[in-house]
């Protein structure tokens, strides 16, 4: 079989459908023609216009072509877009027609070629390169046929329209980007608009564009935009969410306007604009719209313009009943929930002054939070921030439980499953599944921030994580209460609290630990991003079994977290009813041992009040009870550790043995870019412990005294120098300076904990600082699914802490 290497991006029965007058031929404009250099030395232009037929247009070489050695591959060519432009064909065929039955059969693989039409051309795969930090032609390949769908939700959730050139003597025109954004407050000049960007399709003034053929074109606009001309174009639409299920009636197109010549002409001009280098059409007069078109970039918007009166077929709520009898809800905007008004914020009326309390709900001066920073850079103002969300939850779990007046050992003693569910109920409520959880988090604004990623029992915590404040920023940790609505019936803590008298114990004592840290800032405490993307989920988990299958963990390879595991067994059986823990203890008896059983039993029973975590409700382990939900959660995973440090512009911090391992691995997984970096400065952090503190109240008085203050200022430098840092770009006096401010504040600090005489863990450090940083090309594919508008390439640098083998003094 011979190998197909010229790949035509627009494919010829695509642009044969744009042959006008019986012809087998279109004209072509070449709106930048190749400069050639004649002997002599001067230089002439190339032909701009010329008649071809399709085989020779649009095509470039080995676009789609894979590599192995010396083997060239088509299987991209001939499988994959064999396939969409077959079914393709068919569906832009039904679309041009009137047989809504047609339409209904065809309607995903119309959007699905649509979206993949939009990719394929080299402007798509350059827009494609230019998310990742590198990409091999194999690696782009691979990447093209992991986001294919990307847009579609967007496009079928707002107003549809086709329009008609039959009656016009002008006709459309096909581009070698056949499918236009066109934004109206975003002209072509617009840094937004230089190659390869076009603006993004979520926007509420963007409208996509698309011919059909010579005489229908598609345009797509967004709902709010459409009901009401005059909204901000460069806002977000409205729960703007890729890859989400959604319900759409697929017969709902606008069909009613014929557009005349004048129009015609300004859609050509639109599609022109935001051309490549070539375009084509049936007659040369159609390839020179800007003849006829007098309007402003502004002013075309106008032709775009869905008619009011046909917008009733669009948005609305929606209720479809289940033969399950579970009922469907869905709103305009594709969502499943009613929104939450208390969680709904006003923007301040006026402009904030830099002593006022910050928009984003920080708890900070605006001058000191979101005042310096660009508004693409802040959280949102409209809504309750992740900190104001868990101020609310503590308030309300403080008068539940009545933390104010009651010790732990009487909160335990009076727990029962009403006040278990009622929790997290309370936590399902402050976060909505639909929830734009990026929207929520800070972004890459420079200043210092880690994602921590280990275990989340109440234990470790305190052990490095939460005194890691101290010395590296805002810490991310992710919640430790468990989203209801994640999970089937039967798992809920809402319907079986029962079952989660353990694992309760553990989510709240964390929380109300790290809580004043939480207020402070210093510790952000945030929901699992897959509580709020199924999609995410979905290809998070499908990605760690594909790493997992080549990385044999063990957990005796982790003394801490076997330690945790044989403490939190003990706790099971001190749960047990009191006949079952006689029988336990009547066993561990050796032969001939006098044991009291009686006396025994109370010092268990003493046992059992002094460990925070132990349940004491009777009956939580009897027969028929159904057990308890033991969750050992190491969280987030690497794939979701890596996505919120590269969204946030973050360090990862690990006391996991497990996650450094991980880690670790991504880096050799890359072929390139992987060289040491700051080594000086490696060497100062492995040289000797950091004290950890182990109390809120510590952290809180240290985290401003100047040792600490300049500390974070070292590791902060360290981070944005390695974030710019390329092979040619080393700055070895920086670089020295930076190990010895490093050593000089691990000095201070260090004395200032020891002199304090508070309780503290000492944690030795190992640093990762590799040129180009942590990688992975899956990582960054999760954050374009996601629609993440500013994130990092990589992830600049890793940290791991762990008990050293001989402490310090």
């Amino acid at each position: 079989m011979s190998i197909t290497r010229k790949n035509h991006y627009v494919p010829q029965w695509y642009q044969e459908r744009f042959f006008a007058d019986g012809r087998t031929t279109l004209f072509y404009l070449d709106m930048s023609p190749p400069i050639f250099t004649r002997k002599d030395g001067s230089t002439t232009t190339g032909r701009a216009l010329f008649e071809a037929p399709t085989s020779r247009a649009f095509v470039k070489q080995d676009l789609y072509s894979t590599f192995f050695g010396t083997t060239v591959n088509d299987e991209i060519e001939r499988r994959l877009f064999g396939d969409i432009d077959g079914r393709g064909a068919d569906a832009i065929r039904a679309f041009t027609g009137l047989d809504q039955s047609a339409w209904h059969s065809n309607f995903e693989t119309f959007f699905e070629y649509i979206d993949v039409q939009k990719l394929r051309t080299p402007k798509g795969l350059d827009w494609l390169k230019k998310q990742y930090p590198e990409l091999s032609q194999n690696e782009l390949m691979l990447e093209m046929q992991g986001i294919r769908f990307l847009n579609c939700t967007i496009w079928t959730t707002g107003v549809r329209e086709i329009v008609s050139a039959e009656k016009a003597t002008v006709k459309f025109i096909v581009t070698d980007h056949p499918v236009t954004i066109y934004n109206h407050a975003i002209p072509p000049s617009d840094r937004r608009c230089i190659h390869p960007d076009d603006p993004a399709i979520a926007l509420k003034g963007s409208q996509t564009i698309f011919t059909l053929g010579p005489e229908h074109c598609l345009i797509l606009s967004n709902l709010e935009y459409a009901e009401k001309p005059d909204v901000n174009p460069l806002e977000n639409r409205t729960f703007a969410r890729n890859y989400r299920p959604t319900m759409v009636s697929t017969i709902d197109f606008i069909r009613s306007r014929e557009l005349d010549d004048k129009q015609v002409s300004e859609i050509n001009f639109i599609l022109k604009s935001r051309a490549q280098r070539h375009i084509a059409a049936g007659r040369e007069a159609w390839l020179y719209p800007e003849r006829i078109v007098k309007k402003s970039w502004k002013e075309l918007r106008e032709t775009l313009r869905p008619p009011l009166n046909e917008l009733h077929r669009f948005g609305g709520e929606i209720y479809a009943s289940y033969d399950s009898g579970h009922v469907h809800y869905q709103d305009e905007f594709g969502r499943s929930e009613k929104t939450r008004t208390f969680l709904q914020k006003e923007l301040p009326s006026s402009r904030l002054k830099p002593k006022d309390a910050c928009g984003c709900g920080s708890g900070v001066s605006f001058g000191r939070c979101c005042g310096p920073k660009a508004v693409e850079l802040r959280p949102s103002w409209t809504e309750r921030s992740i900190r104001e969300r868990n101020l609310m939850l503590f308030r309300a779990l403080s008068n539940l439980f009545e933390l104010d007046s009651k010790d732990w050992t009487k909160v335990r003693r009076e727990l029962t499953d009403d006040k278990i569910a009622t929790a997290y109920s309370l936590y399902e409520g402050l976060w909505p599944l639909e929830t734009d959880l990026l929207e929520l988090l800070p972004k890459p604004d420079g200043q210092l921030r880690s994602v921590y990623t280990g275990s989340l029992h109440p234990q470790h915590i305190h052990e490095f994580a939460i005194g890691s404040a101290l010395y590296f920023g805002e810490i991310l940790i992710q919640h430790p209460f468990v989203h209801p609505g994640t999970l089937n019936k039967q798992f809920r803590p809402t319907e079986h609290p029962h079952k989660y008298r353990a694992e309760f114990l553990k989510a709240m004592l964390f929380f109300i630990s790290v809580m004043p840290l939480v207020e402070a800032g210093l510790v952000n405490l945030i929901p699992d991003p897959c509580n709020f993307d199924f999609h995410l989920r979905d290809q998070m988990m499908w990605m760690a079994r594909e790493r997992s299958a080549s990385l044999k963990l063990n957990i005796s390879d982790d003394p801490r977290i076997e330690e945790l595991l044989r403490q939190d067994y003990k706790r099971t059986l001190l749960a047990l009813p009191e006949e079952a823990l006689r029988k336990q203890m009547a066993k561990g008896m050796l032969p001939g041992e006098a044991v009291n059983l009686d006396e025994l039993m109370l010092h268990i029973g003493q046992i059992r009040e002094d460990d925070p975590l132990v349940v004491l409700q009777d009956g939580t382990l009897e027969p028929g009870t159904g057990g308890q939900f033991q969750l050992m959660k190491m969280a987030p995973n690497f794939e979701i550790a890596m996505y919120l440090a590269q969204a946030t512009g973050a360090l990862i911090l690990t006391d996991s043995k497990h996650r450094w391992l991980e880690l670790n691995a991504a880096l050799h997984r890359r072929f390139m870019g992987t060289s040491p970096a700051l080594q000086a400065l490696g060497v100062e952090v492995r040289s000797a412990p950091l004290a950890f503190p182990a109390w809120w109240q510590d952290i809180l008085r240290f985290s401003e005294m100047p040792d600490f203050i300049e500390f974070r200022s070292v590791i902060r430098s360290t981070f944005n120098y390695l974030k710019a840092l390329t092979a040619e770009g080393a700055k070895p006096n920086f670089e020295a300076q930076l190990a010895a401010r490093f050593s000089r504040r691990k000095t201070g600090t260090h004395r200032i904990i020891q002199r304090a005489g508070v309780a503290h863990s000492l944690g030795r450090l190992q640093l990762v600082m590799r040129i180009g940083g942590i990688q992975d090309n899956t990582i960054n594919r999760l954050l374009l699914m996601s629609s993440s508008k500013r994130h990092l390439s990589g992830v600049p640098m890793a940290l791991f802490i762990d008990r050293p083998d001989t402490a310090i003094g």
